[in-house]
């Protein structure tokens, strides 16, 4: 059971052949949760940056995963959990199974917010801030409705949530929501990933 550091987390991303748009959502909720865990760090918060830094870029490869792989069978977040375990990468399993929005919608939200470890709320609250690009909680809830408008989930609820998980996650970093950054580290580990497999 390992965390991958920064390589070899952009390693097993390059693996999947993630296309130009996936790579960009990637990259920015790895370098925002970066920077959150940096912050908090800096403060005292004891919590292991690498497993924020390798979740959060490799959050979302359920969807790369060919059709027969079993992982593709399983809720969003779960399948991607399942790849990382059978990888070896068990301790990145639970920050990412959390990460789906509709982990807000579940009646055990609320308490999960309350009790979750600061690597879950991290990475979970970086994918809220980045579609394409950094954006308001707002900014990226009205991007979900247009593009699933008969969606059978809570909205309300579920940004009610998102907001309590942003204060959550800003207090822990000592910052205001719209004074988050991005971490500049995944474009280097990248090349150094395509050099060492090309090598």
């Amino acid at each position: 059971m390992t965390i991958p550091g920064r390589i070899e987390a952009a390693r097993a991303l390059l693996h999947l052949d993630p296309p130009d748009w996936f790579l960009r959502h990637a990259r920015g909720v790895a370098e925002v949760a970066a920077w959150l865990a940096a912050r908090a760090a800096a403060r005292g918060l004891s919590l292991d940056r690498s497993l924020v830094e390798s979740a959060a870029l490799l959050h979302d490869v359920d969807k790369l995963l060919p059709a027969d792989d079993p992982a593709r069978s399983l809720p969003h977040g779960h399948g991607s959990a399942a790849w990382l375990e059978r990888r070896g990468y068990v301790p990145l399993a639970a920050a990412v199974a959390a990460h789906p929005v509709t982990r807000l919608a579940e009646p055990g939200a609320g308490a999960w917010l309350r009790t979750a470890p600061p690597a879950e709320l991290i990475v979970a609250y970086a994918d809220k801030r980045i579609g394409q690009r950094l954006v308001s909680l707002d900014e990226r809830f009205a991007s979900w409705r247009r593009r699933d408008p008969d969606s059978p989930f809570d909205a309300a609820r579920m940004r009610r949530l998102a907001g309590e998980l942003e204060t959550l996650v800003c207090d822990l970093a000592a910052v205001a929501p719209d004074h988050v950054g991005r971490l500049a580290w995944t474009g280097p580990a990248l090349r150094r990933a395509r050099l060492a497999s090309v090598a």
